[in-house]
C-alpha cells in the first residue's frame, strides 16, 4: 500500500489523522504505519455510534445441564470415549493467552505471573501440568495451540522456550496470533501508540478461530486429524484441559460443542449463564440478567439460570468451519487507551477514555445448533485469578490450589 491509497482508506473511515506526522517518519516507520493502515479493520468503528443502544436478545429459556449426579453414574463410559477419542489424536487444546496481568500489577503476560508462595509456580506452569495429567492418563500427547497476540508473543515464546514448557513435548505446541482491532477515543477516531503506530487490542476471545485459520494453523490441525478442539482460558489455574470425561460426554450426547459450568454461589454471581435463546444455546452475560430470570425455577424448583460457564468450552472443528465467514457481535468496551496527545505526549489514563472492540467466544455457541452444559465442581475446576487480592483473585486461587494438594 502506498501513500495514496492508505489516504484513501482512511478517508473512508474518517480517519486521516494517523497520516498526520508522516512527513516526520524514517522510512522504517512509514513502511511499519503503511502496512498497518492496510491490515487494519477500521469498519468496526462504527460502532462506537451504537454503544448505547442496548443489545436486543431474543426469548430466553432455560437449558438444562448434565449435573454431577448424572457425570458420576456414566464417568467411566464417557472417560473411556474420550481417553479413544484423544489416543486417536482426535483432540487438541487451544490456550487463549493474548492478555497480559495488567490488573495483577504486572507489565508481562498473564500466563507468566507467578503465584508461588514458597517456590516459583507461574500460571502457564498450572495449566500445562493439568494438560500433563491428561497426557499421562493416554499415554499419548495431545496438540497444544497457544493463541498470543502482538502484545505479548515474542516473550510469551521466549518465556515458555526457557523453561522448557515445563516438560510438554514442544513438538505439539503451536503458537499463532490473534488479529486485533483498533482502539478509538469515544468519538469514534483511533488513538495513535506511537507516531508511526496505531494504537490496538486484541479482537476479543471470540476472534480465536479466524486467527487460528489465518496463520493456518486451523488447516494444519484438521489434516493430522483433529476433530475436537478444547479451548480455555489462560487465567484459571484449576481447570481440567481435554478432560476425557467431557471429552466422551459431549461426543456421547450428539452435541457439536460442550461448555463446562460451575453452579452459581450467588444468584447475582459475575458469571455468564448457560441457556437457549430462541430455541438455540446461548450465554446471557450476569449484568444482562433480569431480576425474573435471576428468580426463576426450573420444573424442580431449582434455579433456572444455575449453571455459569467458565470459559473451558468443547468444539467440533468440522462446524466451526461451518460458522466461520458469519460475523459474530461486535461489543464496545470501555476501557483505559494510553496514547499520544495533540502534542506528541504519551499519556497513561486513569480513567477509561476510549472503547476497545471484541467479538466473544461466548457468541460462538449461539452459532452452533447445539451445547452440551457439563457441571464440574467448582472447588476443584474453578480458581479463576482476575485480581490481587479479594474474589477471583491470586489470594483466592492460592487457597483453592491448595485445597487440592497442590504445592505452591
Amino acid at each position: 500500500m502506498n501513500y495514496n491509497e492508505a489516504f484513501d482508506k482512511l478517508h473512508k473511515f474518517g480517519q486521516e489523522h494517523v497520516l498526520k506526522d508522516y512527513s516526520d517518519l524514517a522510512e522504517q516507520e512509514r513502511e511499519a504505519l503503511l502496512k498497518q493502515i492496510d491490515t487494519t479493520d477500521f469498519s468496526v468503528l462504527a460502532s462506537c455510534a451504537q454503544k448505547q443502544e442496548a443489545a436486543k436478545r431474543g426469548e430466553i429459556t432455560p437449558l438444562a445441564a448434565m449435573q454431577l449426579a448424572e457425570i458420576n453414574e456414566k464417568k467411566e463410559k464417557f472417560t473411556v470415549l474420550g481417553i479413544e477419542a484423544v489416543k486417536a489424536g482426535k483432540v487438541g487444546a487451544v490456550l487463549l493467552a493474548g492478555g497480559m496481568g495488567t490488573r495483577l500489577g504486572s507489565d508481562d503476560p498473564k500466563g507468566m505471573y507467578n503465584i508461588g508462595i514458597t517456590k516459583e509456580v507461574y500460571i502457564f506452569q498450572r495449566l500445562i501440568e493439568n494438560l500433563m495429567d491428561v497426557v499421562k492418563q493416554a499415554g499419548s500427547w495431545i496438540p497444544l495451540y497457544v493463541m498470543t497476540s502482538d502484545k505479548n508473543h515474542e516473550v510469551t515464546v521466549k518465556f515458555l522456550r526457557e523453561h522448557d514448557y515445563f516438560g510438554y513435548n514442544s513438538s505439539y505446541i503451536t503458537f499463532f496470533m490473534q488479529e486485533m482491532a483498533p482502539a478509538s477515543n469515544y468519538e469514534g477516531k483511533v488513538y495513535m501508540e506511537e507516531k508511526w503506530k496505531i494504537s490496538t487490542s486484541p479482537n476479543g476471545n471470540g476472534g480465536w478461530y479466524s486467527s487460528m485459520y489465518k496463520w493456518g494453523v486451523a488447516q494444519k490441525a484438521m489434516e493430522d486429524g483433529v476433530e475436537w478442539l478444547n479451548v480455555f482460558a489462560v487465567d484459571n489455574v484449576l481447570q481440567r484441559i481435554a478432560d476425557p470425561c467431557f471429552v466422551g460426554a459431549v461426543i456421547d450426547s450428539g452435541c457439536v460443542s460442550g461448555a463446562k459450568v460451575v453452579k452459581k454461589c450467588a444468584p447475582d454471581e459475575k458469571v455468564g449463564v448457560i441457556c437457549l435463546e430462541d430455541g438455540r444455546p446461548s450465554i446471557i452475560e450476569y449484568y444482562e440478567l433480569t431480576e425474573e430470570l435471576m428468580n426463576a425455577k426450573d420444573k424442580n424448583g431449582d434455579p433456572a439460570y444455575y449453571f455459569g460457564v467458565i470459559l473451558n468450552y468443547l468444539f467440533r472443528i468440522s462446524d466451526l468451519e461451518k460458522i466461520r465467514e458469519r460475523n459474530l457481535p461486535l461489543h464496545v468496551v470501555e476501557k483505559k487507551i494510553p496514547h499520544l496527545n495533540e502534542a506528541g505526549e504519551r499519556i497513561k489514563p486513569e480513567e477509561p477514555n476510549g472503547y476497545k472492540f471484541e467479538q466473544l467466544v461466548l457468541d460462538m455457541i449461539h452459532e452452533l445448533d447445539s451445547c452440551l452444559p457439563f457441571e464440574v465442581e467448582r472447588n476443584k475446576e474453578f480458581a479463576p485469578i482476575k485480581n490481587r487480592t479479594g474474589v477471583d483473585s491470586v489470594e483466592s486461587a492460592r487457597i483453592l490450589c491448595e485445597e487440592n494438594g497442590i504445592c505452591l
